[in-house]
């Protein structure tokens, strides 16, 4: 006997939508180092670079954008809506200092990595005596 699964409809408010443009959505991360740097990747699959706005600081990482939809789909169409589609955001503060002068970017296969040197304050290094004159 084939059971018939219910759709269950979201209830909300008049005038409301479960979905909201206001709503923003939060970027899940990975957050790891290596000797010389921290680095910072996310999963922007379905996002233009152009979209996409990285600030940093000594101290902190923001990242914000907004992953648009190509196509107008009813709500009543889906089965399942788990994709997040909108603008999105996410702050870390950093687990060390960086210098964020020499911070890169890259985005590849939908991963975004954010690679910011470390500030190294407990490096030895030898300042030279300029002559004047």
């Amino acid at each position: 006997m084939m059971r018939r699964r219910k759709r269950v409809e979201i209830e909300e408010m008049p005038g409301s939508s479960p979905f909201a443009p206001e709503m923003e959505g939060q970027l899940t991360i990975d957050v790891y180092q290596t000797p010389d740097e921290i680095v910072v990747q996310s999963t922007v699959a379905g996002v233009d670079p152009a979209d996409v706005e990285i600030d940093a600081t000594s101290e902190s990482l923001t990242i914000r954008g907004e992953r648009q939809r190509n196509q107008t789909v009813a709500d009543s169409d889906y089965y399942y809506q788990e994709c997040f589609w909108g603008k999105f955001s996410r702050e870390v503060i950093l687990p060390q200092e960086v210098d964020p002068d020499r911070a890169h970017s890259t985005l590849k296969n939908g991963v975004l990595t954010v690679h910011l040197p470390k500030v190294h304050k407990d490096r030895l290094r030898k300042i030279t005596i300029k002559k004047e004159g």
